[in-house]
């Protein structure tokens, strides 16, 4: 399969009052086209960083980002859908506008209201919010229009930084949903960024374990999480272990839409 993503030896810092802080160390993996990548750790171990480097927000101190198309796509190729969409989307205006913006930029086809259809049927747009302002959306509401503007330019590669924090069971699960129709449908290639495992087991073909700016695990989903080499991927599956009602809850919506995940 085609690797649409090699990351080498990437290091980043910052300058502090006396020294230099390294929040990303020695950072290398590849990534498949069409598969989902999880990047788990806590708060400080680099995540956000590393993400934002890829889709060239922060420049690395050193180290190699290939991305597998031609320079002209790169822009748009690689987009990241941020945990506060609020800061993102104009709150003034009109969700339609957004996104006939967004598909004027990213498509060539000259129909841009059936294309405004077929992306509101995928990240499941009401049509009757489409002439509303973004401050009188729900938080929900307001991940998938931001969602619907990153897929407008048609990118390859979608970079999803905490996208179920602050979400209920039943959301996170919609949301996962929506990622995994995303994935398969489109063969939109995923890294989906998160603190804990408990979504990433369900979403993610792969995973990448961060602790304090270093890559400690990686591999296959299914083995990384049955058989833990290090010690910090031992703690947060154990970690995980105590917050059972959440597992109950999401495995019961399982059941109850009999969802099925490959």
């Amino acid at each position: 399969m085609k690797t649409i993503l090699s990351v080498k030896e990437l290091t980043y810092s910052v300058k502090a009052i006396s020294e230099k802080k390294i929040i990303l160390d020695n950072i290398s993996f590849t990534l498949e086209e069409g598969k989902i990548l999880g990047i788990a750790g806590e708060s400080g171990s680099g995540k956000t960083t590393l993400a934002k480097i890829l889709c060239g927000l922060n420049i690395p101190d050193s180290g190699e980002i290939i991305f597998n198309t031609s320079t002209e796509e790169i822009k748009n190729h690689i987009q990241i859908l941020f945990q506060n969409n609020g800061e993102l989307l104009n709150p003034y205006r009109k969700v339609e506008n957004i996104l006939s913006e967004a598909l004027a930029i990213g498509r060539k086809k000259n129909n841009q209201s059936l294309e405004l259809k077929g992306l509101m049927q995928i990240v499941d747009i009401e049509e009757n919010l489409l002439q509303r302002r973004c401050y009188q959306l729900s938080g929900g509401q307001q991940q998938r229009v931001a969602l619907a503007r990153i897929l407008a330019v048609n990118p390859k590669l979608i970079i999803l930084d905490e996208p179920f924090s602050a979400q209920d069971p039943e959301s996170q699960l919609n949301f996962l949903n929506l990622f995994k129709k995303i994935n398969k449908e489109l063969g939109t290639t995923l890294i989906c960024i998160a603190h804990s495992l408990k979504i990433l087991r369900k979403l993610a073909d792969e995973v990448i374990i961060l602790y304090k700016g270093k890559i400690v695990e990686q591999g296959k989903t299914e083995i990384v999480f049955s058989s833990p080499q290090h010690n910090y991927t031992k703690f947060l599956l154990k970690a995980e272990s105590y917050d059972l009602k959440y597992e109950d809850i999401l495995n019961d919506l399982l059941m109850i839409q009999q969802i099925k995940f490959l």
